[in-house]
């Protein structure tokens, strides 16, 4: 579906609310069953009759966010603004809900229910999820109710969502999802009865592509709950994920080929240190890519400049599928921004995102002489196993190192 025919379509659905006529979305049997619309809240009592009858979402973001006294908060696709009212309820006066939507008239619509609710700490924009017309770092909270599925560019949608979220901010969504990946004839008849059955999806992602784009744009500690079935392998779900926290002023996304030369001068920088490694010289960036995980590998950058500062990644520790879950990783900080928490951050971002790639087991070998780094890494879980004495040669002294190794505690080990 187009954008423009979904900005119509729920143009349409506004203006019979408008009308005080009650709106329906998906087939009459999926609101009738509780799985869409206002029938999956739990705490209505008090909003606008209007904003009932636009809910057309698949679940309730709200119950799931975690929302604190104080905090910000975003809406994608806000249609009539309940999400947004539930939401202010939830954040008190000093607190501050958006909502955003495509559509002018749905706009029109909650500024009118909010309005009607007297609920003064809201605000209604209007605008598209893939383009979100806030400054980055804006919110504490983004949230959304069967929305993101109707975009046709969802890896737009993820960017946008993860640069106006402030390091440390949450996404507590509501969407629906696939099982699987089918292909051809079967996912077209899929797609054409899930159409039918619950009109709201235009092109819903599988759970493995879904968390693989969350992966992606950067987000940590992941969590795909199926709530409803609608049958098909088609499913509503709660979808959780964490933007990595880092102190103000830096933010925690992953590394890209652009921050090559950056990333292997810190690099230089840490292995002329004498502390960091046997190693003297950084390898290429064809090097340093080829014997790298794709992911997780991220990069602490200076927001106001787009300085890195430092960076993590990981190797595997051997092509036999036994080892698939074991990981050697590498942490570098540049020399000038250190004792800043950059490290600590960088590690503990990491760690969650090894945890979602499946990795159960991260290994690193440190000199004793690095306290700093011996300390950091225990205090983030990792436990020593042993010394490696005499190990290697370097810069004319033979060497100890310390063998540490963290192991997962949610990958059932």
């Amino acid at each position: 579906m187009a954008h423009e025919e979904v900005v119509e379509r729920y143009s349409g659905l506004a203006r019979e609310a408008l009308a005080g006529e009650s709106v329906v979305d998906c087939a009459p049997d999926a609101f009738a069953d509780g799985c869409f619309g206002a029938a999956g809240y739990d705490d209505t009592a008090g909003l606008p009759e209007g904003a009932l009858r636009a809910s057309l979402g698949c679940g309730n973001p709200v119950a799931v966010a975690e929302l604190r006294t104080g905090e910000t908060v975003l809406d994608l696709g806000s249609g009539g603004g309940i999400d947004v009212l539930l939401s202010a309820r939830r954040i008190g006066p000093y607190g501050k809900a958006y909502g955003l939507d495509a559509s002018a008239d749905m706009v029109e619509l909650a500024r009118r229910n909010a309005a009607e609710a007297g609920v003064a700490n809201t605000e209604f924009v209007c605008g598209t999820i893939e383009a979100i017309p806030l400054a980055d770092h804006a919110v504490d909270v983004v949230i959304s109710n069967c929305v993101i599925n109707l975009s046709s560019d969802k890896a737009a949608v993820l960017a946008e969502t993860f640069r106006v979220l402030r390091p440390g901010g949450r996404l507590g969504i509501s969407d629906v999802v696939t099982d699987s990946a089918t292909g051809g004839a079967v996912e077209a008849q899929r797609r054409v009865a899930t159409e039918q059955r619950v009109g709201c999806i235009a092109g819903s992602l599988t759970i493995v592509e879904y968390r693989a784009l969350l992966a992606a744009t950067g987000f940590v500690a992941t969590s795909i709950t199926l709530t409803a079935d609608h049958g098909d392998g088609v499913h509503s779900a709660i979808i959780q994920a964490v933007k990595p926290a880092i102190s103000p002023g830096l933010e925690i996304r992953p590394m890209r080929e652009t921050d090559a030369e950056q990333v292997l001068a810190i690099y230089q920088a840490g292995l002329e240190g004498g502390q960091a490694s046997f190693e003297t010289l950084a390898p290429s960036w064809e090097g340093f890519t080829e014997g790298k995980l794709t992911h997780p590998r991220y990069v602490a950058v200076d927001t106001d400049t787009g300085e890195v500062v430092g960076w993590v990644a990981a190797s595997p520790v051997s092509a036999r599928a036994v080892y698939a879950g074991v990981v050697e990783h590498s942490l570098y900080v540049h020399p000038d921004c250190q004792a800043r928490g950059i490290g600590r951050a960088l590690l503990a971002a990491f760690i969650a995102g090894s945890q979602d790639a499946g990795i159960w087991t991260i290994q690193a070998g440190i000199f004793p002489q690095n306290a700093p780094s011996l300390s950091l890494h225990q205090a983030l879980g990792f436990r020593v196993i042993g010394t490696r004495e005499r190990v290697g040669h370097h810069h004319g002294v033979w060497r100890d190192v310390i063998l540490l190794e963290r192991r997962s505690a949610v990958t059932g080990l």
